[in-house]
């Protein structure tokens, strides 16, 4: 290879790094969202646990741990980015295993040492909106 293509493939390396979507910096994109927007309707969150939705364009999780609590998190897990699903009361990464709890997102199975970053919500009628 000659030193062109491996500078070109280096460029092209760090680019996609760039364009990783972090936990992190989800969290910040939808906290700059209005105040108000509408997230799911509350009746389509199951007490006790958990739905997956797209919030303009990140994928987000809505949480229920009791009839008069709701939570938001990025659905990016802290270990690795990959999409975190709701599961049997928790919240689950399929790609190595780390388990969050519903009402904070605290790690309860690693390899991920940190929670899931929350956004703000409140319920507003019947439905879940961010609280900005």
């Amino acid at each position: 290879m000659g030193t062109g293509a491996a500078v070109a493939g280096a460029c092209v390396l760090a680019a996609c790094a760039e364009e990783r979507p972090t936990p992190q910096g989800e969290a910040q994109a939808l906290g700059a969202l209005a105040p108000g927007t509408r997230v799911v309707a509350l009746a389509d969150v199951p007490v006790g646990g958990a739905v997956s939705a797209q919030l303009d364009g990140h994928r987000v999780l809505v949480t229920r741990p009791a009839e008069d609590e709701v939570h938001l998190f990025s659905a990016l897990c802290t270990h690795a980015g990959c999409r975190v699903v709701p599961a049997d009361g928790a919240l689950d990464c399929p790609c190595h295993g780390s388990r969050f709890a519903l009402g904070d997102a605290t790690v309860l199975v690693g390899p991920a040492v940190d929670p899931l970053p929350e956004i703000a919500v409140r319920v507003e009628g019947a439905d879940v909106v961010l609280a900005g």
